[in-house]
Formats: structure tokens, sequence, C-alpha cells
């Protein structure tokens, strides 16, 4: 189950599903931190890419995300929860930043895009 610093959209599903209260943290508590994400079926795509071209891809170091084409706030996060479990939960808003946290992270798949021609496919709303 994800976590509030790993697998954070997981964790708003989970949260919306099982009717439980979340928080907005950090930079204004307005839930407009964005985060992207890389859908299962995506990174299974890239592993079997990888188990037929393991030659080619063996010592590599990658990075694989969902890019900017596949990223959210967790305010857009939490209106596509409300969409799909039909539940609105409490989210607190706590306006104090924590120590590490950033207000945008997406990840630049763009090497693992040029040696395989792979990128993600599945955004929140097309699973």
């Amino acid at each position: 189950m994800g976590k509030v610093d790993q697998g954070v959209f997981v964790l708003w599903v989970a949260a919306h599903y099982f009717q439980k209260s979340l928080s907005y943290i950090g930079y204004g508590g307005t839930g407009k931190q964005v985060r992207n994400l890389l859908h299962v079926d995506d990174l299974l795509r890239l592993v079997d890419y990888q188990l037929d071209h393991f030659s080619e891809l063996d010592g590599d170091v990658l990075n694989v995300g969902g890019g900017a084409d596949i990223s959210l706030s967790l305010l857009e996060m939490t209106q596509i929860c409300e969409q799909i479990t039909g539940n609105s939960i409490k989210i607190q808003s706590i306006t104090e930043e924590r120590a590490g946290d950033i207000p945008i992270f997406i990840t630049d798949s763009s090497r693992i895009t040029a040696k395989t021609g792979w990128k993600p496919q599945i955004n929140a709303q097309k699973p």
C-alpha cells in the first residue's frame, strides 16, 4: 500500500475508498504539489522490453516515470478519487512545510525513451 512519501497516489485512492482522512501538507496547504505517476502496466511493458533486449541495456541506469505528461497535483488527484469512489473525505490543510519535501517532482525518462522508444501511455484517467 502507498504511504505519504512513496506511492502517494495509491494512498490517495485507498483513503478515498476506505473513507480515511488525508492532509495537504505544506505549500499553503492547497494540495497543489505535483507528482508524476507510472501505471504498473506501463512499467511491465518496459520490463518485457528489457527482458527481450537484455544485452542492449545491461548495466545501464535509467530513470523511469510518468514525466510531465502524466503528472497530477494532489488536488487533481482528490477530484479523480472522488469521481472514481463516489466518496468525499476530510482533507486537512497544513500550511507548514516538511523538511525535504518539494513542490514538484517530475521524472525525466528521456534516456530510456531515446534508447528503447518506450513511453508511458496510461494516465490517471485512462486505466
